[in-house]
Parts: structure tokens; C-alpha cells; sequence
């Protein structure tokens, strides 16, 4: 059975390969600008498609301390049990 967060994983990895236009592959510790080589500008893409996806907002001063995938499910996932 998977966890919220794992469903959460693949669908911060369905964004970013929407936005990269290329097949990635995530795990929680992946960094998203080091591993993943996305500026700040594709981070912003990523993060409207994941408010679509979620249908919530991720305030950007929550998203200025997030690095890896990990990072941004568990922000994804506090928000959606905040809503």
C-alpha cells in the first residue's frame, strides 16, 4: 500500500518531468536544484503544476527552505491536512 507521500513523489516527479520535458526518476533525498538542475524559474513551473495538481497554495517563503523531493511532499502533505 503506498503513503500519501509516495503518491505525493510521483506526482512531484510527473510536474518536474512535465516542465524538464524529460524522464527523471526521484527519491526523497533528491536535491531538486544540484540533482535534478532546475533554476528557479522551472522550480516556479513545478510549483504552479503541483498547486493544480493539489489544488492548494505553497506559500514562497515555505518554499525557500525546501531542497530535496522529501522536503516538498512534506510541505505538500502539511498543507493538504491544513486545508
Amino acid at each position: 500500500m503506498e503513503t500519501v507521500t509516495d503518491l505525493t513523489l510521483r506526482e512531484i516527479g510527473r510536474s518536474i518531468e512535465k516542465t524538464l520535458g524529460q524522464k527523471i526518476e526521484i527519491s526523497e533525498t533528491t536535491n531538486i536544484s544540484r540533482d535534478l538542475q532546475i533554476d528557479s524559474l522551472a522550480l516556479m513551473n513545478v510549483v504552479m503544476e503541483l498547486e493544480d495538481v493539489f489544488d492548494l497554495s505553497i506559500p514562497l517563503d515555505r518554499l525557500a527552505v525546501v531542497e530535496t523531493a522529501g522536503d516538498l511532499s512534506s510541505l505538500i502533505k502539511e498543507l493538504r491536512t491544513k486545508g
